[in-house]
């Protein structure tokens, strides 16, 4: 994805000192899942590059932020939540998890700070190859503390953040900043991510399931796009949602097609609101049976799978 687009926010830009050479690296935002890593990418850089849902497990492949300020570009991960997995899909999620830790040059390890003490992180990512980056232990959703307990974390040196507190997220950037590497700028400083315009289309159309269906069924959908093009106005999409049974297809789509209906018009509003265009989103629904476990399937969504991952 290249520059800001126009109906995006600009994000207020936290001021470091100024140093030369300049200094660029990766940081991975991990956590057990729902600790509010795709609500932090967002209060970073001040437009979403996830889908954001109170429902855990939402994020399931990496999403890429790009934050630069002065000297510094922060390249953010936001992975998939760290859980015990119960199936091929969650394995290939923790999967894709492990390899950004291994990779980054910080880790944000999220824990919300109304749960207490969060625990170290080897102990949620026992199976993980060694961390070589700088483990910076970061409290979420301090917005639900009382001002007393805020207070006391504060004071204990924590780094406590709130979505809606500037300062906070300021602060936290201020603190990653000398972590990082020296080094050259990877990205255009116009640059908020790196994921194509399809990513989104998926993950806008997943937001809404997730928003608008039951507990447990958003989590059987997936998308795929089948046709962008975007030198029409508007903007042309069609796009098919898998899931898993029969029944499941007929609550997507909703008695007279209502259900699908609203899917679309959701996705369609944020893709428009991200282009700056009309767009006209097509949307199909389809059944391919057990694609949650199935190696195929998922390598085919995006989720390959280690070839020592056993497949039930």
């Amino acid at each position: 994805m290249g520059a800001q687009p126009p109906s995006a926010p600009r994000p207020s830009r936290c001021r470091y000192p100024s140093a030369m050479p300049t200094r660029c690296g990766t940081v991975a935002i991990a956590g057990r899942p729902n600790a509010g890593k795709s609500s932090l990418m967002y209060a970073i850089l001040g437009v979403d590059l996830a889908m954001v849902s109170p429902k855990a497990q939402a994020t399931r492949l990496p999403v890429t932020g790009i934050h630069t300020a002065g000297d510094v570009q922060m390249i953010f991960q936001d992975l998939p939540g760290l859980l015990d997995p119960a199936y091929p899909l969650q394995r290939a999620m923790r999967h894709l998890a492990l390899e950004g830790l291994a990779a980054a040059d910080v880790v944000l390890h999220l824990h919300p700070a109304t749960e207490g003490e969060p625990p170290e992180l080897a102990t949620l990512v026992p199976d993980a190859p060694p961390i070589r980056g700088t483990v910076l232990v970061v409290r979420t959703k301090a917005d639900l503390l009382d001002a007393t307990a805020r207070q006391r974390l504060a004071d204990s040196g924590a780094v406590v953040t709130a979505v809606g507190d500037r300062g906070s997220i300021d602060g936290l950037l201020s603190r990653i900043a000398p972590l990082l590497p020296e080094g050259p700028f990877r990205h255009d400083p116009e640059d908020i991510g790196t994921q194509p315009l399809r990513f989104f289309v998926g993950e806008y159309l997943r937001e809404a399931a997730f928003g608008l269906l039951g507990d447990e069924l958003p989590y059987a959908v997936t998308a795929e796009v089948d046709e962008f093009r975007e030198d029409r106005t508007p903007v042309y999409i069609r796009a098919t949602l898998f899931v898993e049974r029969d029944s499941q297809k007929g609550i997507v789509i909703g008695k007279g097609g209502v259900m699908l209906k609203r899917i679309g018009s959701h996705a369609r509003e944020r893709l428009e609101a991200l282009l700056g265009q009309p767009v006209y989103l097509e949307t199909w629904v389809k059944v391919l049976p057990r694609w949650r476990k199935s190696r195929g399937a998922l390598a085919r969504f995006g989720f390959p799978l280690p070839d020592d991952v056993e497949v039930s």
